[in-house]
């Protein structure tokens, strides 16, 4: 579906990033450095958005050359540890890479200083999805919101074509005064009222609703990231560490595995998987993997993905691939088959291969929990395995990564973490 507008500008405090903690906290500090009375939480969110100059002369009854002094003061709070105290809101970074991916012109219109704007974007790894950073500072002074979003647009836009996206008045009114189109983030810092009163085209109160209007529709889709192995060679703390590692740049992060991730497939792992199960046939085996996988992709994976959250799932169709088509010589056609009515709705677009010598894998897992039904095969099984994750590395290297897994786990970690980056930036 066409979008309605080709230019995307986004305030930051309030609609991008939820910066209170870090506003509140550095102003009251400034007062009490400079010897001011102490505000209210309720007036220390009016310092939420508006250029700083405006509400120390507002709220505090400074004069101008009184509040350049105060803004010096809480700068040097600020800029050190306010900054980061700090979050996006969740939803916002995979509607920003939504619109960047899809060839819009993505920017951010803020009356905060640059340089803390382009050190925000960085932190939180939005810097990729965006155009241009327009604040105040090295030689733009102006903190008018109009001079702001025209600086934002690139040379020759339309401003019909254009649409400010913010959570103050300043925003929607400046938008407006410049033919914009204007949508409100009630969701932010604004009064009750203010935005439809400042005449939003329309204002929404959480991001998804937010995210379905600007992309004419349904709101973007999540990502699948698989992650594959032998046991032993470290898939757990990776999933942790990468989980991590994406809910701090504002994704939101589902994690599962398989077989198992939810209540049905949890009781088919346990068949499966138990020692109880000695002499299970092959062909049992590797319908009960696909009958798991259907009742987890229904459940787990797909609704995770309509509601755009990243979806981390600790094996999937490639371990059945290499374990049952390979190890159980049943061949990839049967495999695949039996699964199709798992992976026609879901299928990853990243698959993180970790590869571990076996014998290493031997030592590990000797230190572990006690051995599982598959993990006491033969030797000559784990070969066949190592063999069908070779083929399938070989045939799909767009989408399977290999990683090196005897290295450290934080040497392992930058290298799923390039490769992820390689994901979120949509190459």
């Amino acid at each position: 579906m066409a979008l309605k507008y080709d230019y995307f500008l986004f305030d930051f405090d309030g609609t991008i990033a939820d910066t209170g903690e870090g506003i509140r906290k550095s102003v009251a500090w400034c007062l009490e450095q400079l010897g001011k009375p102490a505000l209210d939480t309720s007036v220390l969110d009016r310092f939420i958005g508006p250029p700083l100059h405006d509400s120390f002369e507002k709220y505090c009854g400074m004069t101008q050359e009184e509040s350049e002094r105060a803004i010096s003061v809480y700068r040097r709070r600020y800029t050190d540890i306010g900054l980061y105290e700090s979050r996006l809101y969740p939803g916002i970074a995979m509607l920003l890479r939504a619109l960047h991916t899809g060839g819009s012109w993505v920017a951010i219109a803020s009356a905060k200083p640059r340089f803390m704007l382009e050190k925000l974007a960085a932190y939180y790894g939005i810097d990729k999805y965006l155009d241009a950073i327009v604040g105040i500072g090295e030689g733009r002074h102006s903190s008018d919101k109009r001079d702001l979003i025209l600086a934002a647009l690139p040379e020759g836009a339309q401003p019909a074509r254009a649409v400010m996206v913010g959570d103050r008045l300043y925003d929607i009114e400046a938008a407006r005064s410049l033919g914009l189109g204007s949508v409100g983030a009630d969701y932010g810092y604004s009064l009750p009222g203010e935005l439809a009163d400042a005449g939003a085209d329309a204002v929404f109160d959480d991001v998804p609703a937010l995210a379905a209007h600007l992309l004419g529709g349904d709101g973007p889709r999540g990502l699948f990231i698989s992650m594959e192995g032998s046991d032993g060679c470290g898939k757990s703390t990776q999933i942790a560490l990468l989980r991590d590692y994406l809910e701090r740049r504002g994704f939101e992060v589902v994690l599962t595995r398989e077989p198992g991730g939810c209540p049905i497939s949890e009781r088919v792992r346990e068949v499966i998987l138990s020692l109880d199960s000695k002499g299970m046939s092959s062909e049992c085996e590797a319908l009960l993997y696909a009958a798991s996988r259907v009742e987890h992709v229904r459940k787990v994976i797909e609704p995770a993905l309509k509601c755009g959250k990243i979806v981390i799932c600790d094996r999937f169709l490639d371990s059945s691939i290499a374990y049952q088509a390979y190890g159980r010589e049943l061949g990839e056609d049967f495999v695949r088959q039996i699964n199709a009515p798992a992976v026609r709705h879901a299928a990853p677009q990243l698959t993180l291969l970790l590869e571990l010598d076996r014998a290493e894998s031997r030592r590990r897992m000797a230190q572990g929990a006690p051995l599982d039904r598959l993990e006491i095969e033969k030797e000559d099984f784990f070969a066949r395995v190592q063999a069908g994750y070779d083929a399938l590395a070989q045939a799909e290297p767009g989408r399977i990564r290999r990683i090196d897994a005897s290295k450290s786990i934080e040497a392992v970690f930058d290298e799923i973490a390039r490769e992820v980056e390689r994901l979120l930036a949509g190459r």
